[in-house]
């Protein structure tokens, strides 16, 4: 695509500086696009492709690789195939560069809010389908990502549905353990915790796990693996659908105590 690119401007006649102005964009991020260094969102593509009056057959084949190049999909057995653990060092990588995140977590919490029990039980495979990996190891690298919630240089947004928090994946102890532990993770300055209780009417349907990492990319988790899209477009529909959960979620102090209740029942239910 980025030779695509560089080859249509020089066709056209134009230096870079000129389809810069052109495109309302800087000629060092043509630069970076046509020589591979940076990856163009469809959008990009699309205004370069309208500045050099390309052909519609040659523009919408250019298109379709934009949307490619935009949208990966990894499955779990390629991650375990590599190790587990390599995939909680990608995580730490991205959770490093960026500043604000933002989790939809409609099934369960996500890995930075977890206990070491309820971790050991979330990677541990499910059916006999899942590939085998390195339990041990995963859950140690998880446990030590977890260092990033005390950088108050960023911002978390954790956002559960009732059912995420109350959904037994381990046991009564780990369970009750989770959920004191995420009501204290919620003290913290820089974390925000939404609990959307169940009985509120929402306009919209949890579907998908999913994380946007600042207004970067953002990240969607399926049984079989994660599909990363960083098409603007695609972020900011789900920066909308988080807003939108948001806004019917018990936040603060509310949700603290919402946690702090669950876990009392788990204990009770213990006892």
């Amino acid at each position: 695509m980025a030779e695509s690119l560089r080859g249509l401007r020089r066709a056209s006649g134009l230096s870079g500086e000129r389809l810069a102005l052109r495109c309302n964009m800087s000629q060092t991020k043509i630069s970076r696009i046509e020589t591979g260094r940076a990856l163009p969102t469809v959008n990009d593509v699309e205004r370069i492709l309208k500045a050099l009056a390309v052909p519609d057959e040659v523009a919408d084949e250019l298109l379709r690789l934009a949307r490619r190049a935009n949208v990966d999909y990894a499955s779990w057995r390629a991650y375990a195939r590599v190790g587990l653990y390599h995939k909680q060092a990608e995580l730490k990588a991205l959770e490093s560069s960026s500043h604000v995140m933002r989790h939809f977590l409609p099934a369960i919490p996500t890995g930075l809010l977890h206990v070491r029990e309820y971790a050991v039980e979330t990677l541990t495979p499910m059916v006999l389908s899942d590939p085998a990996r390195d339990v041990a190891r995963a859950v140690q690298a998880r446990m030590d990502r977890q260092a990033i919630l005390d950088d108050s240089s960023r911002s978390f947004w954790f956002l559960l549905t009732e059912q995420s928090v109350k959904w037994q994946r381990a046991s009564l102890g780990a369970m009750a353990a989770q959920c004191a532990h995420m009501a204290e993770v919620n003290r913290k300055p820089n974390v925000e915790i939404g609990i959307v209780p169940q009985g509120v009417p929402v306009p919209g349907t949890p579907m998908n796990v999913f994380v946007v990492y600042d207004d970067r990319l953002v990240t969607v988790e399926l049984f079989s693996g994660e599909v990363v899209m960083r098409d603007p477009r695609d972020i900011t529909q789900h920066l909308n659908l988080f807003d939108l959960f948001w806004s019917h979620a018990l936040t603060g102090e509310a949700a603290s105590e919402f946690l702090v209740e669950s876990s009392d029942a788990f204990m009770r239910q213990r006892n």
